[in-house]
C-alpha cells in the first residue's frame, strides 16, 4: 500500500517486490492444491497464507524505506490474481459459492477493466486506497472461513458465521473503495489531460 506523498524508487529487486512475486508464484500451487480433494485443507491453508502476507510487503516496503514505482503497481496485482484464482479453485471445489464469488470478481473485472484501460494509455496511476486493502483483506478472511465450514473442518458452524459477517462487511467495503476509486479516476484523469 502506498501513499501519494511517499517517496518511490524504480528499483526492481527489493524484499517487498520479491515478496510480491513469490506470492504470485505460489498461486498456481495453492489452486493445485485446494481443487484436488485429498489436498484441500493445505491448498486453503497457502492461500491464506498468501492473503495475509498482502500486508506484509507493503509494512516491508515501508520499513525498509523500499517503495517502488513497481511495488505500488505489483501488490495490488498480486492480490487480484490471488483473490480470483482463489474464488475460482475454491467454487469449482464446491466450497464457496458462486454468486458471492461472481460478487467479487465482478467489480475487479471492471475496475481492471475501466482503471488499465483509461488509465495505461494516458500514463497515470492511482494510489490503493486503505478502504481497498481492508476490503480485500476482510474478503480473502472471509472466503477461507466460508470454505472452511462448508468443508465441514473443525468449528464449521463459528467459522460459517464469522465468515458470512466478514463477507457482508467486505463486499459493502469492496464496492464503496470501487466508488471512491471512480472519482480518484475522473481527478487522474482531468489532471492529465
Amino acid at each position: 500500500m502506498s501513499r501519494p506523498d511517499e517517496a518511490s524508487s524504480s528499483r526492481v529487486l527489493t524484499v517487498p517486490n520479491l515478496l510480491s512475486f513469490l506470492r504470485i508464484a505460489l498461486i498456481p500451487v495453492f489452486v493445485a492444491l485446494i481443487v484436488d480433494p485429498d489436498t484441500t485443507f493445505w491448498g486453503l491453508a497457502l492461500f491464506a497464507v498468501v492473503a495475509a502476507t498482502d500486508w506484509v510487503d507493503g509494512l516491508l516496503a515501508r520499513r525498509l524505506g523500499q517503495v517502488t514505482e513497481l511495488g505500488k503497481v505489483l501488490d495490488p496485482t498480486a492480490d487480484r490474481i490471488a483473490m480470483a484464482a482463489g474464488l475460482v479453485a475454491l467454487a469449482v471445489r464446491g466450497v464457496f459459492p458462486w454468486w458471492a464469488a461472481t460478487l467479487i470478481l465482478v467489480r475487479d473485472a471492471a475496475v481492471l477493466a475501466v482503471g488499465a484501460g483509461l488509465l495505461v494509455g494516458r500514463r497515470v496511476r492511482l494510489d490503493v486506497r486503505p478502504l481497498g486493502k481492508v476490503a480485500t483483506f476482510t474478503l480473502m478472511t472471509a472466503v477461507v472461513w466460508i470454505s472452511w465450514g462448508n468443508l465441514g473442518y473443525p468449528l464449521e458452524d463459528a467459522a460459517l458465521a464469522l465468515g458470512w459477517v466478514s463477507f457482508t462487511a467486505g463486499i459493502v467495503e469492496y464496492y464503496v473503495a470501487a466508488w471512491l476509486y471512480v472519482g480518484d479516476l475522473r481527478r487522474a484523469l482531468a489532471e492529465a489531460a
